[in-house]
This record gives C-alpha cells, sequence and structure tokens, in this order.
C-alpha cells in the first residue's frame, strides 16, 4: 500500500459507483449510505498540549526519515537549503463510515495521506522545508450530508490542525512562510488563516496560500482572510485557489453546497464569484480558453512512481470561478474522474511544475519585499516587521 503513488485505492469505491448506471440516478443517495457514517459524533478530548512537539505526529516534517513529501520525478531535486517553512494540510484519506474522525494511528488513513504528499506537497519542496502533521481528520462521509454530526467532526479536525500550527510555527523560527492544502486540508486552512493569519503580524510572512481544491467566495470568504487574491505572478502575500474540471463540465454538486453556505465574513455565499487562479500565469483565469503549456504528472503502471510530462491544454475560468480544461493530458483521467467531469483528484499533479515555479517565484518576490523593508529602515537602525 505505502508503495502506491499519488492515487489513492480507497477512491475507486467512490470512482466505481460514479461508473456505474446506478450512480447516474441514484448516486448521491448511493454515496451517503455507503460513506456517511450511521452513528453520531463521539466528542473526543484535545490533544495533549505537547503533542506535536513529538515526531510521531508529523507525516512530514524536515527531521523525519523517508520523508515522503521530499519525493520529487526525474530532472528535479528538493532543496538542499530550503529558505521557506511550508504547512501543508494533506486532504481526506479516511473513508471509514465507522467513525466520524480518523484516529492518529490507522495505518490505512496515514499510508493514503503520505501518497498525497507525494504528489502534492513535493511541488513546494523546491522552495521550502515540508511540515504535514497528522490529524483527526473528517471522514469522507462528513461532506456528503448536512448533519450537525459532520460539522462537529470538521471543528473537532480543525483544532487538531490549529494545534498543529502553533508548533509548526515554533520550529520554523523567522523563515518566510508557505501555507497550502488540498480539499478537506484547503477548507482547514481557509479557517487557519482567518483566526491565525488576519490582522496579525504573521501575515507578512506569508509567501503564499494555496487554498486548492475548496471554494473561496471572493466577496462573502475572502475580506475574513487577512490576504488578497494573488492578482501577479510575482506577487507574495496572498491567496490562491483553483477547482480543475474538464470541458464539458457540471460543478453542480459543489455549487449547490457552496450557494447553501455561509461564508467566513458572515454573508452568504449564494450566486458569489470563486477565486479561480490559472495555475500556469498565477494570476485570475480569463474566461477566454486559451493554450497553456503544463507540466503535469503521469503515474507509472503500477503506481510506484511517477513522470513529469509536457502537456498542452487549453484553460479558461468560467463565470463562477471554476477552472476547465480543454482536454486532459494523456494518462491522467479516466476512472479517476468524479461525477461532472471532475478532475479534484489531480489539482496539483495537472500542474505540479507550474505550482513548484509559482512558489520559487514568489518566494524571491517575498525576499525581494523584505530586503527592501530592511534596507530602507538599516539608516534609523530599525528592524523590518514581519
Amino acid at each position: 500500500m505505502a508503495r502506491k503513488f499519488l492515487y489513492i485505492v480507497a477512491v475507486l469505491i467512490v470512482l466505481a459507483l460514479a461508473a456505474t448506471f446506478a450512480y447516474r440516478i441514484w448516486g448521491a443517495e448511493l454515496l451517503r449510505q455507503a460513506m456517511v457514517p450511521g452513528g453520531r459524533f463521539e466528542a473526543q478530548a484535545e490533544l495533549p498540549q505537547d503533542s506535536y512537539a513529538r515526531p510521531e505526529m508529523w507525516l512530514a516534517r524536515p527531521d523525519k526519515s523517508g520523508n515522503p513529501a521530499l519525493w520529487t520525478p526525474e530532472g528535479h531535486q528538493a532543496a538542499a537549503r530550503p529558505e521557506a517553512a511550508v504547512f501543508f494540510i494533506h486532504p481526506t484519506s479516511y473513508l471509514n463510515r465507522a467513525r466520524w474522525n480518523a484516529p492518529l494511528d490507522d495505518k490505512e488513513a496515514n499510508d493514503r495521506a503520505a501518497l498525497f504528499l507525494r504528489g502534492q506537497a513535493s511541488a513546494f519542496n523546491g522552495a521550502g522545508a515540508i511540515w504535514a502533521p497528522r490529524y483527526r481528520q473528517a471522514t469522507f462521509g462528513a461532506f456528503l450530508t448536512t448533519k450537525a454530526d459532520a460539522g462537529q467532526a470538521l471543528d473537532l479536525a480543525y483544532r487538531d490542525i490549529a494545534a498543529a500550527f502553533e508548533q509548526f510555527l515554533k520550529e520554523a523560527g523567522d523563515r518566510p512562510i508557505i501555507l497550502a492544502g488540498h480539499s478537506q486540508g484547503a477548507l482547514h486552512l481557509k479557517r487557519l488563516l482567518r483566526d491565525r493569519v488576519a490582522g496579525k503580524p504573521l501575515a507578512k510572512r506569508i509567501v503564499a496560500a494555496y487554498v486548492v481544491g475548496w471554494p473561496v467566495s471572493k466577496t462573502a470568504d475572502l475580506p475574513a482572510l487577512g490576504l488578497p487574491e494573488c492578482t501577479a505572478a510575482e506577487q507574495s502575500g496572498c491567496i490562491l485557489s483553483w477547482q480543475s474540471f474538464v470541458e464539458p463540465a457540471d460543478p453542480s454538486l459543489i455549487l449547490d453546497t457552496f450557494d447553501a453556505s455561509t461564508g467566513f465574513a458572515g454573508v452568504s455565499r449564494a450566486g458569489t464569484p470563486m477565486i479561480c487562479t490559472n495555475p500556469v500565469t498565477g494570476v485570475p483565469g480569463s474566461s477566454e480558453s486559451a493554450a497553456f503549456d503544463i507540466g503535469n504528472l503521469v503515474p507509472s503502471a503500477d503506481f510506484a512512481t511517477a513522470r513529469l510530462a509536457n502537456s498542452t491544454t487549453t484553460l479558461r475560468c468560467d463565470g463562477r470561478g471554476i477552472l476547465l480544461l480543454g482536454s486532459p493530458p494523456d494518462g491522467v483521467g479516466g476512472q479517476y474522474v468524479l461525477p461532472g467531469n471532475n478532475y479534484h483528484v489531480f489539482d496539483y499533479s495537472l500542474f505540479w511544475a507550474n505550482v513548484r515555479a509559482d512558489a520559487q517565484r514568489r518566494l524571491a518576490a517575498h525576499r525581494g519585499r523584505r530586503s527592501a523593508w530592511i534596507e530602507l529602515f538599516a539608516p534609523f537602525g530599525l528592524r523590518a516587521a514581519g
């Protein structure tokens, strides 16, 4: 299990259903029956205060042997002396309906999470040292129901993330910080931005926040997150976000739930535009389709590793903020595509090389901005803030 690369075996449960006639008729209900826990949420105690000071509480950290986030395809290497510190929150890897939250020692969930780190977090190892915590993540079924249990499960997961982030800050020292996550991890990252970055001195140290695979409303969420949307390729201290679909796309399963919710700014998300970053250019995507070269990962036949491919596809952002590819690269898609032509599983791997370049470019911009402030304050014997 630990050797299989990038695509989690458990997602086949969902995708097999998606491929059947029954799913097309009763898909949502079948998923709920298969994945939503039947029991009630069980409250759990807070983790001991020093829990994340223990190396075993991390899936990835700079001193971890066999760190999955250090993987790179042929032709790339992790930075020998990484300048930034990266806090990465992995997506849902627990699909058991027996519990609302994953046990920290669940080997199957942890193995899947490590696979995600290889295919996602590894994009950032050219810019920074990566920390990625284990956490009592909400089970997959929590995203298929409006039960109060689901919200409680997500709250529990977030408390672990918040505790891990405090330890990360202690260990990262005064380095520039890159924040990144995917899916459930991106949801928790949004909360972290609101609670720990917005209006805090820490905001000045943020190189960029990659809130990928989860919607960010420009009007209902962004004002509360403390950082602006990235609107320039060499901008630092900003947020990038995208959700990948191939045309023709049907994002209704995402938008229906999104529109029924309230944003972090306290207003309804219904009908609001979402951040849609073009991962190649690093700026908001155009509504007009254009061809772009992308650096995507293609898994080997046995999923033991992957190669980096140079592919070409068209990209555009639709009116609400969904990233649309004209066609998928060779070797990507098939049975791993979610309903509605949703390439959610591939949000990072489709643009692995592009994300890598983007992080390094924004780190250089952050370094230049900080150097300018130091030079400005030096004559006065003052140290630049942040």
